[in-house]
């Protein structure tokens, strides 16, 4: 079985003019021929994130018509204009919505479901959505509709931004994306409006920047990054997150959101395998958003000088959203038309420059979570997560249940390349039941095809073995498919075990079964509601590689050593050298050293010539 979601890096999709101009040509004859004699231009099977669509498919004819001058396109724009003016502006209270903080104000909202009461829980963000769509026509209005259409849909507009920043509280969901996409709405508003407005709602968009977001960031991975849905970071909507900066930054010019912006590209570089494969967050965990997050990752991308573009999005919604039959949703439409304005293009090259928390060379990457443990290692196209065994999930070594891969007290990193290799040596101070304090060091090393992961500790009792990953998935062309093995090499024993319990909270590979389906099984609250970063720490155990230690170590040490990447015999030497340890592989030899002034270890490394 394949990953739904997780399909081709969104960089392989033609962004030229021309591919542009026929994506919105398909646009303009779909939403000619579904435009009802009412003006409704809304997928017919549309029924929940409705309240903003037909006024997005609009906002796309509008932009096509300034690009091409269809002399369809006018009389269209205006019909739909007025339906969505005449039928889906709201200005009643929507039964049960939790959020209102002035009850029968009369100012106009977007639904999210029609009918009243059904799911108001959805408002804030569709009327976000419905002011975007709206400043984006705005932008376009003058000349294609009527001057009192036109002041219509300007004073709708501003009654959006009061609704969502008077008449409710803020950013209800703690949702990044919506909170800076209704920011964004209020920097393009406010261009529209006379100047002493105009600059008002800036500074109130600007501030409710800084005081309900930048001020509440979440520190993951050595970055600041907007909360999303409770959590620091989801890898559907923080890309989303990523191209609200990027416009926010291209409409107010404001420094801080290019700031942001790179601070939450550099996060997302490091944490992205090479591959373009991700998982995790506190909605949907491998969901992938695609045409709704290529400005940004495209804008930042060149910002920061690195690859973001080989983040795997869903095809699906590649250019725009879509139904279930493929055809346009006026859904974040918004996102398409500042896509195509922004003449940006990709970055196709990896940055050159070492990351604490991502070690990565050709087709090779390791991502490293906040504790400096493996959370997706990437070789030889296959994917590994932390496996689990008794409630503990990570990379570590493992004696008699009990992992050591937390860190207590400051965890080293050193980072060394040569002209062949990339290496990074990771130091941790772990303690164990036993209230002993040992030091874990990992020596991760890759040429670019392999990857050779060494791990030392002082000696355990008993009979420990290294835990070395969940395979899980691997790349399959423009696809990735389900996986429960992995091309793998110990220098010790190794055993590719399954968990022998049945229940949600062990996850067997072998399963067709996806790390999200299994996670939101284990979440608090139904699906689409729970994290599923939190249900999946309820994992009790996982299909595992289990690595026994290498033979002849040092009589002080337990060592493990593991290649992935490829399955030929592995032979490796460990020995001191002199306070240090060396290690010897066919493909390198390495040398941890002694503590330098600073206590960090020295580290040197040389390529062994095949």
């Amino acid at each position: 079985m394949h990953l739904p979601r997780q399909l081709g890096p969104l960089h392989d999709l033609p962004d030229t003019p021309e591919a542009y101009d026929a994506v919105l040509a398909d646009v303009t004859e779909q939403a000619l021929a579904r435009l009802t004699p009412e003006g409704n231009l809304e997928h017919p099977d549309c029924d929940d994130d409705i309240g903003d669509t037909s006024l997005g498919i609009t906002s796309l004819l509008a932009f096509a018509w300034q690009r091409t001058k269809d002399d369809r396109l006018p009389e269209a724009v205006r019909r739909s204009l007025a339906f969505h003016l005449r039928e889906r502006v709201y200005t009643d209270d929507n039964p049960g919505y939790p959020n209102l903080k002035v009850r029968n104000s009369g100012l106009p909202y977007a639904r999210y479901t029609l009918a009243a009461g059904a799911h108001p829980i959805g408002d804030w963000p569709s009327t976000v959505w419905a002011l975007l769509q709206a400043v984006n026509l705005l932008d376009v209005a003058d000349g294609l509709v009527e001057e009192a259409q036109r002041a219509e849909l300007l004073e709708t507009a501003r009654g959006y931004w009061r609704w969502l920043t008077e008449a409710t509280f803020f950013n209800p969901q703690e949702a990044g994306n919506q909170a800076i996409g209704c920011v964004v709405g209020g920097l393009m508003l406010a261009r529209h409006l006379p100047p002493e407005e105009g600059e008002s709602v800036r500074a109130r968009a600007i501030g409710l920047y800084v005081e309900k977001i930048r001020d509440h960031r979440i520190a993951d991975r050595g970055a600041l990054l907007p909360p999303e849905h409770g959590g620091a970071y989801d890898n559907n909507y923080g890309p989303i997150s990523l191209s609200f900066l990027a416009q926010a930054h291209r409409v107010s010019g404001a420094e801080m959101f290019a700031e942001d912006g790179e601070a939450l590209a550099r996060y997302i570089d490091a944490r992205l395998t090479n591959g373009g494969f991700d998982n995790g967050g506190p909605r949907y965990s491998e969901q992938h958003s695609a045409f709704e997050s290529v400005l940004g990752l495209r804008y930042f991308s060149r910002r920061i000088g690195s690859d973001l573009g080989r983040y795997r999005g869903d095809s699906r919604w590649a250019r725009h959203a879509a139904g279930p039959d493929g055809g346009v949703d006026g859904h974040f439409a918004w996102m398409l038309v500042w896509q195509i304005q922004d003449p940006t293009r990709w970055h196709r090259t990896p940055a050159t420059g070492p990351a604490r928390h991502q070690l990565r060379s050709g087709t090779v990457s390791v991502a490293f979570d906040d504790r400096m443990t493996p959370s997706v290692v990437e070789a030889g196209g296959t994917y590994y997560l932390p496996a689990a065994v008794n409630r503990q999930h990570g990379f570590g070594p493992v004696l008699d249940g009990f992992v050591f891969c937390r860190p207590m007290g400051e965890v080293r990193v050193r980072d060394l390349r040569t002209d062949a290799l990339a290496a990074k040596l990771v130091t941790k101070p772990v303690v164990g039941r036993d209230h002993v304090l040992r030091h874990v060091r990992s020596l991760y090393v890759t040429d670019g095809t392999s990857l050779w992961t060494t791990v030392a500790v002082e000696r355990l009792p008993g009979e420990p073995y290294l835990l070395a990953g969940l395979p899980y998935a691997a790349d399959d062309g423009d696809r990735v498919r389900r996986t429960a093995e992995g091309a793998v090499a110990s220098a010790g024993t190794l055993r590719l075990t399954h968990p022998e319990a049945q229940g949600a909270e062990h996850f067997d590979a072998r399963a067709e079964l996806t790390q999200e389906q299994a996670a939101f099984a284990l979440a608090a609250d139904s699906r689409g509601y729970g994290n599923p970063d939190d249900g999946w720490r309820h994992l009790v155990s996982s299909t595992a590689l289990e690595a026994g230690p290498v033979p002849d170590a040092p009589d002080d040490l337990h060592v493990f050593a593991v290649r992935y990447g490829s399955a030929a015999p592995l032979t490796v030497s460990v020995e001191r050298d002199g306070d240090g340890l060396r290690i010897a592989t066919s493909g390198f030899t390495a040398v941890i050293g002694a503590e330098d002034e600073r206590g960090e270890p020295e580290l040197t490394l040389r390529a062994v010539s095949s």
